[in-house]
This record gives C-alpha cells, structure tokens and sequence, in this order.
C-alpha cells in the first residue's frame, strides 16, 4: 500500500471527457430540465445561460488553482492552503456530502431509462426504480475498482455516444419546429429577466446543479499527464462549453414542441419524449433511453472519482482517518474509500425507495446537492481570488481571470445558497444543511499532517 495515485493515466482529451462526463449532458437535461421550466417557465432559456456565467467564473478558478497546486483534494486542499484547516475540512466535507446524496440522484434515473426500454409505464414504480438503479451503482462501483485507466477508456466511449444521440434529436427537434409542428415558436423573448425573487432563487439552485461535475478534472490532476501546461484544469474549462450547448438547444427544443404544464412534468424522462416528440417514433425513444443510460453512468463513475479521490487526500493528511489514505499495490486506487461509498450508497439508496415519488426524490437531492457545491465552489472562487490578488502587477488580463472573475461568481454562488435556505422544505433542509454541521463532529485540527502531495502543475 502506497499514497501515491497512478501518474500519467489521462491525456488532456481524456480530461476534457471526464469533465463533460461530469456534468453529464444527457442526464442533467432528463432530470433537471424540466425542474427549470417549472420554475423559469419561457425564461429558461435564460436561466440556462445566466448560471454558466458563475460556472465559468468557478472553472477558472479551479484552473488557475490547479496550476499552482495540483492535488487529488483540490477544493479541499486549495481551502485548506488558502483559508486553514476548518474551512479547507468543511470544503472537502461539502463535496463528500453532495457526492453521496447524488448517489441516489444518479442511481434513481438509471433505474427510470432501464425500465423505459422495457415497459415507460412502470417507470413511476419507485421501489422497481430504485432497485434496478442500485444494481447499475454497485455494477459502476466495481470497474472504478479494477483502475483509472478502464474506466477512463470507457467514459470515452460513453460520452460520445451520448453526445452523437443529443445532438441528432436535437437536429430531428429543430427540424420539427420549422415544418409547422412547434407548440410555441421560439421568441426571443426567452432570453429576458423576467424573473420573481423566488423562481430566480430556485432557478439558480438548478443551474448549479446543471452544470456541477465538471470539477472531477481537478480532482484526477495527479492522474493526468501533462503533456499539455495544466492539462486538468484546461480540461474541465473547456468542458463547459460542450454542457452550455446541450443545455440550451434541448431548454430551446422542449420550449417549442410542448406546453409549459406538459414540458413541466418529465422530471425523469425529457429526451424521451422529445424523442417522441420530434418525430423519431420507437427508435428515437430507445436512443434517448440509451442516452440517458450512459450518460447516469458516466456522472456517477466522476462522481465516485470525486468522492474517492477527496477522502483518500483527506485521509492521506489524517484530516479523516488515515486508513483511507492509501492506494492498493495492484490496482493504484484508493480501494478502501470507494468499500465505504458502496456500502453506504447502497443504504442511501435503500432508504430513498420509501419516498413518495420518482420526481420527489430528485427534486429533493437537486437542492440539496446545490447548497453543497454552492458553498465548495464558492471557497475555492474566493480562495484564487486571494492567492491571485497581486497579480495585477505581471498582468491584468491574468488578474481578471483568477481575481475578479472567481471572486464575483463565489459571492453569488454564495448568496444563492443562503438564500435559497428559506425556500426548503424540512427533507432538504435536513439533508442539505444537516449534512454540513454533522461534518464538524468529525474534524480533527490536531490530526492533520503535511501533504507532500501537493506540486505545480507544469
């Protein structure tokens, strides 16, 4: 057993997949997609492009971060160089907390695509759901095991195969329109600031969520070769212009063949039936299926990544205990920190079956997970802000990226989080809020121990 990850595993387009797989294209459309419209209505399409202004502020954060120090924590180690051990803890506690949480988020749509290739009408059956998306989970958990290097080659395969699928039932949805078939032409409109103080808190909350996963790039920066300057965190910027595309093209495509109140209710199946809708009949329908199949399989694969490679960093500085801190000699994996998120995985997931409905339990794990990653990408913007406060005097246009832009983007990501706090119900609040402070039960100021793992990435 070492605490030395495997070097040189990902190319840079490696990493640019990771971080599209991350955010998950195919799955955050079919699960939050409609979340949005219930809540931006015709302003959707706005909302999808306001919130990646932040998303972009974060991801240049995180690049100029990983320049300086990459590590497998990232936002916890950058937290933790920048603002002490507390903070640099709760930040890495945030990204453990949401991870888990998402492991339902995740699951719970796999289980919904599986069962659309068999029967859509059982897809509302949530302990059925559940369960076939805790076999998928288990399934995933045990190629992340067997190594970086297979499941990056697979996660190659999948994103693309997702990307093909969004973007030919997004040509066949456009094609739709223009041939008379649109419900509501497109207006632009749409792209106004319509919003009431509530829906723009809640529809922030979404977009966070949305474009979240993307961060998995720094978290594998000692995975990944440089042979391009900062390979890891370039990666993982420029995979948000791929999300931002697929975004608005299905938000603008949803738009214009349904009504609102229709487009509103396919909070776990919204390819599908735009499938359906853009005229691509049975065929069209199971390529979405497969879609958002691969696609829940690639977010929860980086997902995991995230979750995996954070412990073993907070383990390998004793921040959590040490026994997570290692890697097996054969695999050069951190093993032990991917027992424990199956283990507990599965009981999450377990527990989620007695939930009401599908689109309850995603509803629920959407704001939870958002105040959690609100408040982690919220202290690595201002964490590079800081670190890049004087570089004004080398350069400006270096000082706009990794000062002012990270600094503004953490102050909202911020502001939306407490703010939208007064808008949960009593489960997310549990979960999103409850699930922090449990956190300082665990930290250990005196437990910690210089990490050498820590270096420039050149």
């Amino acid at each position: 057993m070492s605490d030395k990850l495997k070097a040189n595993s990902l190319s840079f387009f490696e990493a640019i997949i990771m971080g599209v797989a991350g955010s998950a294209p195919a799955f955050s459309i079919a699960v939050a997609i409609s979340g949005l419209l219930a809540t931006a209505g015709f302003f959707a399409t706005n909302a999808v492009l306001l919130f990646a202004l932040p998303m972009l502020g974060i991801a240049l954060a995180y690049k100029g971060l990983n320049q300086k120090f990459a590590n497998a924590g990232a936002a916890y180690e950058w937290t933790k160089i920048g603002f002490g051990k507390l903070f640099g803890y709760l930040s890495g506690w945030a990204l453990l907390i949401a991870s888990m949480v998402f492991m339902v988020t995740g699951s719970v749509p796999l289980g919904t695509a599986t069962i659309d290739l068999i029967d859509p009408l059982l897809a509302t059956h949530v302990l059925l759901t559940t369960s076939i998306g805790a076999v998928w989970f288990l399934g995933i958990g045990l190629v992340l095991i067997a190594g970086i290097e297979i499941t990056s080659r697979l996660q190659v395969v999948m994103s693309s195969i997702e990307l093909l699928i969004l973007f030919g039932i997004s040509l066949a949805a456009l094609a739709r329109t223009l041939t008379g078939h649109a419900v509501n032409p497109f207006s632009w409109t749409w792209l106004g600031f319509h919003y009431s103080r509530a829906s723009f808190a809640s529809s922030a909350l979404i977009g966070v969520f949305l474009y979240w996963g993307w961060d998995v790039t720094a978290n594998l920066s000692e995975e990944t070769r440089n042979d391009r300057p900062n390979a890891a965190g370039r990666g993982g910027f420029l995979s948000i212009f791929v999300t931002i595309a697929s975004f608005v093209a299905f938000t603008a495509a949803t738009l214009m063949l349904f009504s609102l109140r229709d487009a509103s209710g396919f909070s776990d199946n919204l390819i599908y039936n735009v499938a359906i809708a853009a005229g691509l009949g049975k065929m069209g329908g199971y390529a979405a299926a497969l879609a958002l199949i691969l696609s829940s399989i690639a977010t929860l694969e980086t997902t995991m990544l995230q979750f995996s490679r954070t412990l073993f960093a907070m383990g390998r500085d004793r921040a959590l205990p040490g026994f997570f801190g290692v890697v097996h000699a054969r695999t050069v994996t951190p093993v032990r920190t991917m027992y424990l998120l199956l283990a507990v995985g599965l009981l999450v997931i377990f527990a989620s079956s007695f939930m009401p409905s599908v689109a309850t339990i995603l509803a629920d794990s959407v704001n939870a997970i958002a105040i959690q990653v609100s408040y982690y990408y919220g202290l690595a913007g201002l964490v590079c802000a800081w670190l890049y406060r004087s570089s004004f005097r080398e350069s400006l246009s270096t000082f706009l990226q990794y000062s002012v832009a990270p600094a503004l983007s953490a102050l909202l990501l911020i502001a939306l989080g407490i703010y939208a706090i007064s808008t949960f119900n009593t489960t997310t609040r549990i979960v999103g809020i409850g699930g922090l402070i449990v956190g300082v039960l665990f930290f250990r100021p005196s437990g910690y121990q210089h990490s050498s793992a820590s270096q420039p990435a050149s």
